[in-house]
């Protein structure tokens, strides 16, 4: 049973990750892109939909590389934010945003799991020391 938190958090990690995917092509197609008319960095969208099946049916595994790969992202929004201008550069500090967001809500997502494979796991190592 999930609490309240953790089903916070899981709706918090779908919605921005879904919200980046929309992001990252509007960016890159219309908003702002690097080239009129579009540019091909749009297929910077192409890992992001990797992780997208396993966050939706809330994979333990999925989350916990999809909150690595996302850092990715963070790194592209800090340089874009900080290097470029107008309306790219606020798309930068929204595609922080967004994966600060995706990233605290799977890491909290994740925390229980993580402390109940920590207590089997000293559970296990008492039985082993018996």
């Amino acid at each position: 049973m999930q609490s309240r938190l953790q089903q916070s958090c899981y709706i918090g990690a779908a919605v921005s990750l879904i919200a980046l995917i929309l992001l990252c092509v509007a960016w890159e197609l219309a908003l702002a892109p690097l080239r009129p008319g579009g540019s091909w960095l749009v297929l910077k969208v192409l890992p992001l939909l990797l992780p997208l099946r396993g966050i939706l049916k809330r994979d333990i595994y999925t989350m916990q590389w999809s909150s690595m790969l996302i850092l990715l992202y963070f790194t592209e929004g800090i340089v874009r934010a900080t290097s470029d201008q107008g309306m790219s550069a606020t798309l930068g500090w929204v595609e922080v945003a967004l994966v600060c967001i995706f990233f605290f809500c799977v890491i909290l997502f994740l925390r229980p799991y993580k402390q109940a494979a920590k207590k089997l796991a000293q559970q296990a190592i008492q039985k082993a020391s018996k």
